[in-house]
């Protein structure tokens, strides 16, 4: 027992070698050791129970890997833009997871219950994801070598990964990842890989801050070695400044200077130094710095207004999407090859198409030049015609979707929402959704919808896309009664009516609403929602099919907002603001600066003491507490 204890204690993180395999499942040994079944289970992971014995390689079809079998093979194939050569490396085969009463005219069959979403890494939401980093530690891993172990962990993981520091800290691996959807994909395949000694390969994951070496600061001499060192690169007659592949540079190596362009740190002092010294650049050359992402990069874009071409190859650049971030370049030519995201095309029109509809004035690309981009020269300035207003189509249609806005909207801004089931078909279709800028910090002030949102701009997943589509109106007002409670101002009601016939009408109504309780009371919002509907038995309406869009309000709509007077519910009256009060929320919102809503906020928060709202406002601000969509106009 002495000898077994000892053996467990040396073999902590690899299970089933092959010491075990003639043991017939006997011993304490067969699953997981002890104490990573703790740690699994204070990370939410699976928990009870034993993992599979060291025969059950063998038989199972759990996707296990051995390291055998990364030797040779073929990665799945991409187009690559341009006839580039293939990758060689190998793949691993992957696991294969595979209305109601009077209004109803007939009865659809039911709706399959909709599938489980994958749970979050960790339970992080949408906003902690985009600001936790990963270590991601390999127990036993320094024995591999790195490029198979990256090879092989690529090839299970479904989503692509950057490691980001990989080292070796006694016997173990580590990296970190700054993606928390790439994290979660690793997380779920631990225990897949098979080295060639019978061992199973181990994941940890768990969320840390940023790495110490992306918050180190150059200090002011390596900034001044940095600034000569781009100098001696910077051409003045083109207005081109070539940084490629600068962390070599012999002149930086020789005074032990680390510029990696990936780093936070270093980013911005390359970006700083072109801001003070060469505003006027033309031409840039980023290639072989291994930059997986522009953030950083993305704050040149209002400093160099006259930079035309860009070289990005060589890089790391995973998906076109890092190139939005700095669209507002005016390129003329653009260099991407030799990126993974030039992998992800499945041909060379949709990578051409896809890169101009970011840069629509590129004349070049890759070295190959492009088609003349197609665009209209207007020498006189051009005036949009004004929004015009509700469209019906006849008197009658207007007096009778009108009717059924007013009677639909008098229930939903009551408080008690149950009375819409009359207002559908037995079959009826909802969905939610909301902008959702991937650059927007601020989406969360819409948080009460953000869990809910079906934005199929931004929603890939099929699954989440089924699960959050609501089938039947029961589930369909069962929803309606989970939304925060409202007051809509009908004088602002939009309505245009696209198809109308015997059997079918469809139409869309816009306006405001004020949420009138929870943490976004009197918060006011503004709507667009599709309704399509057909005859009920009762001629009235029965909806089939109902899309909500809900965004932020914007200063015009608050202003505008319960301008007249609207009918309040009973039971939730909220008041439309006086004329002194209006006074004084101009007056306040010119004084601290603030939007319309935020100032009315602080106002009513304040009692309407204006003195009172002042001095909040003012320890508020000093405390950086305020968000910078409250100054928004």
């Amino acid at each position: 027992m002495a000898e077994s204890g000892r053996y467990y204690s040396e073999l902590n993180g690899r299970v089933g070698g092959p010491q075990f395999h003639n043991r017939k499942g006997r011993g304490s040994f067969r699953g997981r050791p002890h104490n990573e079944q703790i740690r699994q289970r204070h990370r939410g992971g699976q928990t009870g129970g034993f993992g599979p014995g060291p025969r059950s390689r063998l038989e199972d079809g759990d996707g296990d890997v051995s390291m055998s079998d990364c030797q040779d093979g073929a990665f799945q194939q991409r187009f690559n833009p341009y006839g580039r050569p293939n990758r060689k490396d190998g793949r691993f085969d992957r696991d294969r997871r595979g209305g109601g009463g009077g209004l109803v005219g007939y009865r659809s069959p039911g709706v399959s219950a909709p599938l489980l979403d994958t749970p979050s890494l960790f339970g992080c939401t949408s906003s902690e994801k985009n600001k936790t980093w990963f270590k991601i530690t390999i127990p036993y891993g320094k024995k591999y070598d790195k490029k198979w172990l990256l090879t092989a962990l690529q090839n299970l993981c479904h989503v692509p990964f950057i490691p980001i520091d990989y080292s070796t800290e006694g016997n173990k691996v580590q990296f970190f990842l700054e993606d928390a959807i790439s994290a979660n994909a690793l997380s779920k395949i631990t225990r897949r890989i098979t080295d060639t000694e019978g061992y199973k390969v181990v994941v940890l994951i768990n969320p840390c801050p940023p790495p110490a070496f992306l918050q180190s600061d150059l200090t002011e001499q390596d900034l001044e070695h940095l600034k000569q060192c781009m100098s001696k690169r910077f051409d003045a007659s083109e207005q081109h400044l070539d940084l490629n592949s600068i962390r070599t540079d012999p002149d930086l190596v020789s005074q032990k200077i680390k510029v990696i362009l990936n780093h936070k740190n270093c980013m911005q002092a390359v970006v700083k130094i072109i801001e003070e010294n060469i505003p006027e650049l033309v031409c840039l050359n980023l290639s072989n710095n291994r930059l997986y992402k522009l953030d950083d990069f993305a704050e040149l874009v209002n400093k160099v207004p006259n930079l035309k071409t860009l070289n990005l190859s060589h890089n790391e650049l995973k998906s076109e999407r890092e190139l939005d971030k700095v669209r507002g370049f005016k390129l003329t030519e653009l260099c991407l090859d030799r990126n993974p995201l030039c992998d992800h095309f499945k041909d060379q029109s949709s990578y051409i198409s896809a890169i101009r509809q970011r840069f629509p004035k590129l004349l070049k690309l890759d070295g190959h030049d492009l088609p003349a981009p197609i665009g209209f020269d207007i020498e006189t300035g051009t005036i949009i015609p004004t929004c015009k207003g509700s469209y019906f189509g006849s008197d009658e249609i207007k007096e009778f979707v009108l009717g059924f806005l007013q009677q639909y909207y008098s229930v939903y801004d009551s408080g008690d929402r149950q009375s819409l089931l009359d207002a559908y078909h037995e079959g009826a279709s909802f969905s939610l959704s909301i902008p959702m800028s991937m650059h927007n910090p601020f989406r969360s002030f819409l948080g009460d919808y953000q869990k809910d949102s079906r934005n199929l701009k931004k929603l890939k997943d099929p699954v989440a896309r089924f699960r959050l589509l609501k089938h039947n109106r029961l589930n369909v007002v069962a929803f309606l009664n989970e939304l925060p409670r409202t007051q809509h101002d009908t004088a602002s009601f939009s309505v245009d009516v696209n198809t109308y016939s015997q059997t079918l009408l469809a139409f869309t109504v816009s306006g405001v609403f004020k949420e009138v309780d929870g943490k976004s009371r009197d918060s006011v919002r503004a709507f667009s929602r599709v309704f399509i509907a057909v005859p009920a038995v009762n001629s009235g309406l029965c909806l089939v099919n109902d899309e909500l869009f809900v965004r932020f309000a914007n200063t015009e709509d608050i202003r505008r907002a319960f301008f007249a007077p609207a009918p309040t519910p009973s039971s939730s009256p909220v008041p439309t603001l006086s004329a002194p009060q209006q006074e004084m929320l101009s007056a306040f919102s010119q004084k601290s600066e603030m939007n319309l809503e935020w100032s009315q906020k602080c106002l009513q928060h304040s009692d309407w003491d204006f003195n009172r709202a002042v001095q909040i406002f003012t320890e508020l601000k000093a405390q950086g507490s305020i968000p910078e969509v409250a100054f928004i106009k």
